[in-house]
């Protein structure tokens, strides 16, 4: 009888959560087949002015090969603007090397951290006020993506063909060791499956607008409408702030994938990772404590619930419960496939996926933790 009663309490939870995952499955699909690709966007008839801007905080790991492709752009009009936020490392000697033979690049030393900053806005907001005014586009790119030479023209012409106000490509993420393999999946797969990419692109949705820091081009009329970021000088995730106020301004956004033309490596040891993914977490659910529990807890029983159900009904020998759970799992293989197609990352994931929802769900405990007891450190600075 208790065997009985298990398999019917895994019945009733599979029917729940094969509904949630055919949901999952069809805005996956949504975004798959309805986002545009830098790339397929004609060309406009002029191309603007575009300032490239980059914070830089103790990167001498990345901010060469960083420069370097943006430098190598074959775009007609365009400037990179560097801003050293006190580094501490070699990344003021290498800016200074690039610099002396490039007239493109600007090389800015920051100005000490105003109380209520947090330190990569107080970057931004300097390196966009330096920027003649004249400059109409501002792309901001994070210091460990690097790019392909066409990636400034065809944002440009995506930016202008959707008439967007702002434009952010999700960089193809590099995950060379297991350890960034089971964490740095978890931000294309979540904005991927579960934002509705393609009904924001019409709808302005705030709560679900989405953009990635790693890669924004604004219209700078629009950047400066919302007060820059300025607006969200003490947000933690300022990418996700400055994407839903300008949904809330009724601004037009445009998220799309950038596979090909920009690319990043988010992390590059376990460490990295954990103390990265502790200080975004739960600032991305807005420190809404209840409903960032519920959601971890639910993506576990949706994402794991369906592995243990069929293990436990091939054990059991009920045949029922069997066919639900596989179908369940093949629906989140399928999701995940839908997503590793999209971004570009490494064909490993896919039968990683159980593990990287796994480790996702004990990061984001963990970013709950270093949160609620105020001990998130980022590049030694300390966040409350």
């Amino acid at each position: 009888m208790a065997d009985l009663a298990s398999l019917l309490t895994w019945d009733s939870q599979l029917r729940g959560i094969l509904l949630y995952l055919v949901v999952i499955t069809v805005n996956t699909l949504l975004n798959w087949l309805s986002l545009p690709r830098l790339g397929n966007s004609p060309a406009p008839q002029n191309w603007p002015a575009v300032a490239i801007l980059v914070p830089a905080r103790d990167e001498e790991a990345n901010i060469r090969r960083c420069v370097t492709s943006l430098l190598a752009q074959d775009y007609p009009a365009f400037s990179v603007w560097v801003l050293d936020d006190a580094s501490t490392d070699a990344t003021p000697q290498i800016l200074a090397e690039l610099s002396a033979a490039e007239p493109r690049l600007h090389v800015l030393q920051s100005a000490p951290l105003p109380q209520g900053w947090l330190g990569k806005n107080w970057a931004c907001h300097q390196l966009a006020e330096n920027v003649p005014a004249e400059v109409p586009l501002l792309l901001f790119v994070d210091a460990d993506t690097w790019h392909a030479p066409t990636m400034l023209r065809h944002s440009v012409a995506a930016l202008q063909a959707h008439q967007a106000d702002l434009l952010s490509a999700l960089p193809q993420q590099e995950t060379r060791t297991l350890a960034e393999m089971l964490t740095v999946p978890l931000l294309p797969w979540a904005l991927l499956s579960h934002f509705p990419l393609w009904l924001t692109r019409r709808v302005r949705w705030p709560r679900l607008s989405a953009a990635v820091g790693q890669h924004m081009l604004w219209r700078r009329s629009a950047y400066q409408q919302l007060g820059g970021h300025a607006a969200v000088r003490h947000e933690v995730v300022e990418d996700m702030a400055l994407a839903r106020q300008a949904a809330q301004r009724g601004l037009r956004l445009l998220f799309l994938p950038g596979r090909g033309q920009v690319f990043c490596q988010m992390y590059h040891s376990t460490a990295d990772a954990i103390a990265g993914f502790g200080k975004n977490l739960f600032s991305v659910f807005e420190r809404r404590l209840l409903t960032y529990i519920f959601v971890w807890l639910w993506l576990g029983i949706a994402f794991l619930g369906p592995w243990l159900a069929l293990f436990w009904s091939w054990t059991a020998r009920s045949a029922t419960t069997f066919s639900s759970a596989l179908v369940a799992v093949v629906l989140t293989l399928l999701i995940w496939g839908m997503v590793v197609r999209m971004s570009g990352m490494h064909p490993l994931i896919l039968p990683l996926s159980p593990v990287i929802v796994l480790s996702s769900i004990l990061l984001a405990f963990h970013s709950l933790g270093q949160t609620l007891t105020r001990r998130t450190v980022w590049k030694g600075r300390r966040i409350s």
